[in-house]
């Protein structure tokens, strides 16, 4: 059965950080495209982070405009993690943040156009860790 389960989540004073990890299992992690998504009190989720599998030793990754420079999303392969670095956070960061893996069938095209804004055609879902920015 597969299941992704978040972790590193907790409260932050405006411009510091956290580490966020999601540990995957029950399918087989390296084809699988991961993507972080957020959602604020409130608001609608939002894709913060993707990135692709990884070809050649390397990925491709995209984020959201609100993050990008600030945060960071990357892979363990042999281990079944993804992480998210956050950096220099502020309050508008705050939020249930969650981990979603989709399948590499859909084609990096998709990841590029679509992965953060078609939460829908994630496979998998963890439950989410909460991350509160204030001070």
């Amino acid at each position: 059965q597969a299941q992704l389960v978040e972790s590193g989540g907790g409260e932050v004073q405006p411009g510091g950080s956290l580490r966020l990890s999601c540990a995957a299992s029950g399918f087989t992690f390296p084809r699988y495209y991961m993507a972080w998504f957020r959602q604020a009190p409130g608001k609608e989720r939002e894709g913060v982070a993707t990135i692709s599998t990884t070809w050649y030793g390397l990925e491709d990754t995209y984020y959201a405009d609100s993050v990008r420079a600030r945060f960071t999303i990357d892979r363990d392969n042999p281990n079944n993690m993804a992480y998210l670095q956050m950096n220099n956070l502020g309050p508008e960061d705050t939020g249930m943040y969650y981990c979603a893996a989709a399948t590499d069938a859909l084609g990096r095209d998709w990841l590029a156009r679509m992965g953060l804004t078609h939460g829908d055609f994630y496979d998998y879902w963890g439950a989410g860790t909460r991350v509160t920015v204030s001070s």
